[in-house]
Formats: C-alpha cells, structure tokens, sequence
C-alpha cells in the first residue's frame, strides 16, 4: 500500500508484494543456473564437432547461463528492496517499480532464446552427437521456462486493475463513480452466467454500486487487506487486554443450565427444539453436504434415495429443478431422515436472490416445516453482498422499516411460489392441527425471519428457528418485533453474524489505519500470521508490532486507533472515508438472539492440559442485536459459521446439563 504504478496506471499489487513470490522465482533461477553452467563445461566443447547448428547450440548455452545470471541478479535486488520499510513507507520501496519494469522487459528476450532452445531441442536445424545429460537438462529447462512466462503474463494479467487508469481525485466525483459501478457490473456478467436470472441487472447494480462505495479511492490491494486482517487481530487482542487491565470491560456472564436460559421464554423455545430444526436445516443443503461429510462413501449413501429416470414418471408432491435423477431430494431424504411422502414441495431453483426451499411435515413435532437453504453457490453470495438497506413494509412492522435488498427480493420469491402452489394451505388442508415453523441458516435465516414477518398476519402462532443469521438483516424496531416469534442462535466468533454494510466500512477504517500503524514490513507480518494460526499470538507481538500508540479512543462506533499523529494528506483522506457511508440506516440481527460460547473446566489438581482441552464444553446466554455490530477479526470466525459446529455445540450440550461448573474462555 500503495497500489503499484507501472505503465502510467496503478495495479492490484504493492510495492512489498514481491518477496515471496520472487524468493520462489530466485530458487528456480539459481537451480537453472547451475544445471545450465554444468551443461556448458560438459558439452561446450563438443558443439565445435557438430555438422550442423553448432553456432546456434553455443549461443543458446552462453545467452542462457548470461541471461539466468542477469534476471538472478534482478530478482534479488527486487526482493531487497521490495521488503524494505514498513507497509506505509513507499520511499524505502522507490527503487521496486524501475528495477521492475527491468525485469519486465527482460521477458522478450527470455522467450526469444527459449525459441532457440526449441529449435534445438525440437527442430531439424542442429546435428550434434548430443551428450545425454546436456540434453536433459536443456529439454527440461525449455519446458519449464515457457511455464515460467505463461505464469509472468499470467500474474500481470491477475493483477491488472481495469479501473487503474482512473485518477483518485476524479474517483469522488458522481460521474468517475458510476463508471466504476459499470466495471464492476461488467465484471460480474463476464465472470458468472447470470445474465438470464430475475432481478439480475438491478441486484448486480447494487452489489455494483456497494464495492465502488466501499473501496474507491482507499488505495488497498489484496495482500494489505491479508495484512490488515491479521494485523487487527494481534491489535484487536492488546486493546481487549488492555481495557480488561483498566477494568473498562467485563466478561458476560454465561451459563451452561438451560432451565436457567429458558426460564422466561415460551415453551417452543428450547435446546431439543433447536437441534431438531438445525438439523432440517442441514437437510435443505441436499447431496452437496452428504459429499462434504462423506467425501468415499457419499455417493453410495445417496444412492438409496434416488429416483431413476424421475423426469417420466409422475411425482408424488411438487418437486422443482432437481435431475433426472432426484439427487438433492435424496440428499433431502437421507438428512432429514424422512419420508418422500413427508417432503410437500421442494423448489431447488438456484438463481440471483431465488433460494432452493423445502415444505415439511414434520410429525415429530406437529408441524409443517419451511426450510430455507443457506449460501452454497456464487449466486447466493451475490445475493448475500446485495446488502444495502431497502423499505421492508408488511402488516405489524414499524413504518419506514428497512431490510437487507438481496433478501427481501428473494422471500418475495419464495412466498410467490408457496402462493402459487398453494403449498402452505393444502398443507394445513391435510394437517389441520399442526403449526407452522420457518427455519434456516446463514442466508435461510435471514429469508425465514423476513418471511416469517410477511405471513405472520395469517399465521401468527408461527414459529421462527434462525441460526447463524447475517448481522445488516432488519432496522432495529422491525428487529424488536421478531423476538416475540424468532430464536436465534449463533455460536462464537460467527463471521457472518457480525456482517453488515456498516461493520464492513468500519472495519476498511481500521485496516487503513492500523496499516499505517504498523512498523513491521509486510512479508514479516504475513510470516507471523501463519505462526499465530499455529501457535496464537504471543504477549510480545502486542507492542512490538506498532510505532506509537493509543488504543483507547473515545469516539463512539468506531474502532480504536493506534497512530500516534499522522500527516495532514492522511487527515484528510481518513476523514472521507470515515464519513462515507453507502448505507444511511443501520441494520441488525433478529430475534431472541441465544448465543453460545465455548468453555473449559476450571482447573484442578492432578489434570492435565491434554486431559482440560478434551473437556472443552460450551456455555449460552441471552445476547443483544448491538452486540454484534463490531466485526472482529478471530481464528474461528468462519468455522463457527459452519452449520455441523453449531449443531456439535447444541448436541454438548444437551448432553451437558448437570456437569460442573464453567468459566467464559474469550
């Protein structure tokens, strides 16, 4: 950070990007050098014998051992310089760009000698009593050079930015920032198959004009955000210790007693209600997560609950858009452990903001059962960053309520086609004593709660079981509403819990300035991250990463920062993108939110730490939506969004109700 300048545009590279990738590349070379050096001391002399082409093997074998010499040479002083200063201090780093475009321009002549080497090798123009060795290595040499071009204009190629060109003054005006918006929306249509899906032109418009709000004019590059990530952890962890030392902060009282959590709620809301709907949920991802829990033998366990040739034969319920052979019903079936009888209507329909679905007669417990899948293909991420705040208007919200777009378009989807099949009324036509539940995970949460809000009106002992649901999903008086109906249940360091529109421009502020706050360079603090994955972050990390520091700040909503002071230039710039915000309206999380924590036994005697880590267990307590407004950095933030940790986590405990005491493990 910056991004790099070559060629009168910036790309999506810095100037610190080269050390692990041209380390690797000066591995290569050295190798080569030295294979390439032993051929010409063993076979130099023989080319004078040869009847034909001699002058052409000579000049391949010195131009070779010359050129590896000079591109060896150039790789290491890039790598020197390019791992010099911290990731702010682009003067340490002046040298990189030149030295750079040298080494750019030395790829005409490398392949214009590999073309040597194919005639060599390959052609009729050399007749030479061939020494077995030299030809080995020239033949391999040849051939691992052309992948080293193809992966050089590969890697320009990967880090060319189409909107480099554009001046970061004129990024700011309406003008520059709809021709940004075009890019993206370009990149989109080129990228996936989308261009037939309902709504696709106005979802992709929005995510369009999110990533432009979101990243225009901030200068980062990829591999900052990988350093920013990493840095916010380690900086995230000294603020958390330093707080606790000035007693600013208190640990949350959790508990591992579910008469205690469910004291006070209605009697559907319960841990054995939660894991049996958790699990349906998991039945809506279909064969897909059969193959990802049993990777050898899935497919035989499908197998059983397939239908073959189902495209001619008539169908008992409603299903839409599986295969021929029904397999994601049969993963349905094989899941949930029911019945193809009990399985109503299924739409697998996967399409922008279209979400597969299942109807269920559940009579385990009396009731008939919409399941909504979570994200599990790019369209369903494209309707997942379709996440600026649009009017959310049905009967028993505030008015001027708002909810995420990409979700509100989808349950429109889904409620037309319960509407149109009339699923839901010939369902209580056959069941007329049982209630209806909604349940989901991830973006199934999100899409049940909000069509939950859309047909409570004709259902109003419905019952809604969200887990893991996205953070930006309701405004706050329409969120309020869902906890008469609606448990939410999320475990941990949930990523997509904390995820809205504002955690995100929140946490692009951090990383800017916590990047500037950085005084290691950026090879050094990717090097640590792989160490703190493995070994977590040690106590002399928290200070020594950091130029000067203060990390209490007293401005609300944002994060602490760690500079000390900063130039007038960063003022500025860090005050726009503190102040630009793409969506005007905070969004939260929805329903009773019961939030689960992992454990560990307090110690005792005559216990190992081995024995203590296989005891680990989990706790809950009663959480608010503004508890999940931050977005943290946190080694598990993605795994404990996946749906076999919540359930592992719900299956504990139930199992755990009368052990011994717990306390909270940060």
């Amino acid at each position: 950070m910056p991004a790099l300048r070559l060629c009168g545009r910036k790309w999506l590279a810095a100037t610190d990007d080269l050390v692990y990738p041209g380390l690797f590349e000066l591995f290569i070379r050295i190798v080569w050098l030295i294979l390439i050096g032993i051929a010409c001391i063993k076979y130099y002399e023989n080319t004078w014998n040869c009847q034909l082409g001699g002058e052409l093997v000579r000049a391949y074998l010195l131009g070779e051992a010359v050129m590896l010499g000079i591109v060896t040479l150039l790789v290491l002083v890039i790598i020197r310089h390019s791992a010099k200063g911290a990731i702010m201090d682009t003067h340490a780093r002046r040298y990189v760009e030149p030295l750079l475009m040298i080494k750019i321009s030395m790829l005409l002549p490398e392949i214009g000698w590999n073309i040597l080497g194919t005639m060599w090798i390959f052609g009729q123009s050399v007749e030479c009593n061939h020494e077995q060795y030299s030809i080995t290595v020239v033949e391999a040499l040849v051939f691992f050079d052309w992948i080293l071009i193809g992966l050089s204009i590969f890697g320009l190629a990967l880090v060319f930015d189409p909107i480099g060109s554009l001046d970061k003054k004129q990024l700011e005006s309406s003008v520059e920032h709809g021709k940004v918006s075009r890019i993206w929306l370009r990149r989109f249509k080129f990228l996936w198959w989308m261009r037939k899906d309902e709504s696709a032109n106005e979802t992709f418009q929005h995510v369009a004009g999110l990533l432009t709000a979101l990243f225009r004019g901030t200068d980062l590059v990829p591999s900052d955000v990988m350093a920013g990530c990493i840095l916010l952890r380690v900086r995230q962890k000294r603020e958390t210790h330093e707080l606790r030392r000035l007693n600013l902060i208190s640990r949350p009282k959790y508990t591992s007693d579910s008469s205690v959590i469910f004291s006070n709620t209605p009697s559907w809301m319960s841990l054995e209600a939660a894991h049996y709907f958790l699990q349906l949920s998991i039945a809506s991802y279909g064969w897909l997560f059969v193959i990802y829990q049993h990777l050898c033998t899935g497919c035989f366990r499908l197998i059983r609950g397939m239908t073959c040739c189902a495209c001619f034969r008539r169908k008992r319920n409603v299903i839409l858009d599986d295969n021929c052979c029904l397999c994601y019903l049969s993963g349905v079936k094989y899941l949930s452990k029911l019945s193809e009888e009990d399985i109503l209507f299924a739409s697998f329909k996967n399409h922008l903001c279209e979400i597969p679905f299942c109807v269920i007669a559940d009579h385990k417990t009396a009731s008939i059962a919409v399941v909504i899948r979570g994200s599990l293909s790019l369209r369903d991420l494209i309707t997942d960053i379709a996440a600026a705040s649009d009017s959310f208007e049905c009967p028993g919200v505030p008015p001027g309520s708002t909810a995420h777009k990409g979700m509100i378009i989808g349950v429109k989807v889904i409620l037309k086609q319960l509407e149109q099949y009339k699923v839901l009324e010939r369902a209580f036509a056959t069941y007329p004593n049982y209630h209806l539940t909604i349940t989901g995970h991830s973006l199934g949460a999100g899409l049940a709660i909000l069509l939950g809000l859309l047909i409570r009106p004709r259902y109003p002992d419905l019952r809604v079981y969200a887990f893991a649901t996205p953070a930006g999903l309701l405004s706050r008086e329409a969120a309020r509403i869902t906890e008469e109906f609606v448990l939410t249940i999320g475990l941990g360091d949930d990523l997509v819990m904390r995820l809205s529109v504002e955690s995100i421009e929140n946490l692009r502020t951090s990383l800017l300035t916590t990047l500037r706050a950085c005084r290691l360079p950026k090879y050094r603090v990717v090097l640590n991250g792989f160490g703190y994955a493995l070994f977590g972050v040690p106590e002399r990390d928290l200070s020594k990463t950091w130029k000067n520091y203060n990390i209490i700040n007293t401005v609300p909503a944002h994060s602490p920062l760690l500079v000390k002071s900063v130039n007038a230039d960063s003022k500025i710039i860090e005050r726009d993108i503190t102040k630009r915000r793409y969506s005007k309206v905070k969004l939260f999380n929805a329903g009773r939110i019961l939030h689960i924590a992992r454990c560990k036994l307090e110690k005792t005697e005559g216990k190992s730490k081995k024995q203590l880590t296989k005891e680990r267990k989990y706790e809950m307590r009663w959480a608010q939506a503004e508890e999940f407004a931050k977005l943290s950095v946190m080694p598990r933030m993605l795994l404990d969004h996946l749906p076999e940790n919540i359930e592992r986590a719900l299956a504990t405990l139930l199992e755990q109700q009368n052990d011994i005491p717990y306390y909270f493990d940060p």
